[in-house]
């Protein structure tokens, strides 16, 4: 895990410029996750520089906005200009909060990118509230067109860290067989196939 830390430490300063060719899928993304976070304590996990935080922040009550990543975090809260708004750095297997702390957490494009994201999504489980909503929009990378594969190719060349290569219907099972009944589902067009989830609490 590690060297995978070190990946995005080393890209923190260029993450946002990357992201940019996918700013109409994030608004797609923004708009979605708006009513389901509106006057509702959430956490992110994978923040990242915080570009999802920062876009719903106005809608929710409070924002934990988390990442492994310590130079990703210090990015994220160089412009961070809401006081709903708190950035940490914690890592998504080992999270410091209570059992039913939040009442939405939001795992975004990270769940594929993580070993054992089963255990992540135990983790999600525990800190959750019972009647809490999950939303985990992650890239779908075994959608890929010809170009797309060709890029996922590159950026593993480059260290990026990809350890799950779902469809989306594969992404979707994988959710509903770890604790999760998922109740809406929209693939968005972005560089890669972008599946995102919203989801309730099942047994596990």
């Amino acid at each position: 895990m590690q060297e995978h830390k070190n990946f995005w430490d080393k890209n923190a300063g260029r993450y946002d410029r990357f992201m940019r060719k996918d700013r109409a899928a994030y608004e797609e993304m923004y708009a979605l996750i708006w009513p389901v976070v509106k006057a509702k304590t959430v956490l992110e996990l994978a923040t990242g520089t915080g570009l999802i935080a920062k876009s719903i922040v106005n809608a929710a009550a409070r924002i934990e906005a988390t990442d492994a990543s310590v130079e990703m975090i210090a990015e994220a809260k160089r412009d961070n200009q809401s006081a709903k708004l708190y950035f940490s750095v914690q890592d998504m297997f080992r999270l410091p909060y209570a059992d039913e702390s939040f009442e939405v957490v939001i795992v975004s494009n990270a769940l594929h990118i993580v070993p054992q994201p089963e255990k992540a999504l135990a983790e999600i489980h525990r800190v959750l509230k019972d009647d809490g909503v999950l939303i985990a929009p992650t890239f779908t990378h075994a959608e890929n067109s010809f170009f797309g594969n060709s890029k996922a190719f590159f950026l593993k060349l480059a260290g990026f860290p990809l350890y799950s290569k779902w469809t989306s219907e594969e992404y979707l099972r994988f959710l509903r067989q770890n604790g999760w009944a998922v109740r809406k589902s929209v693939v968005l067009k972005a560089s890669f196939p972008l599946t995102y989830a919203e989801c309730e609490k099942t047994e596990v």
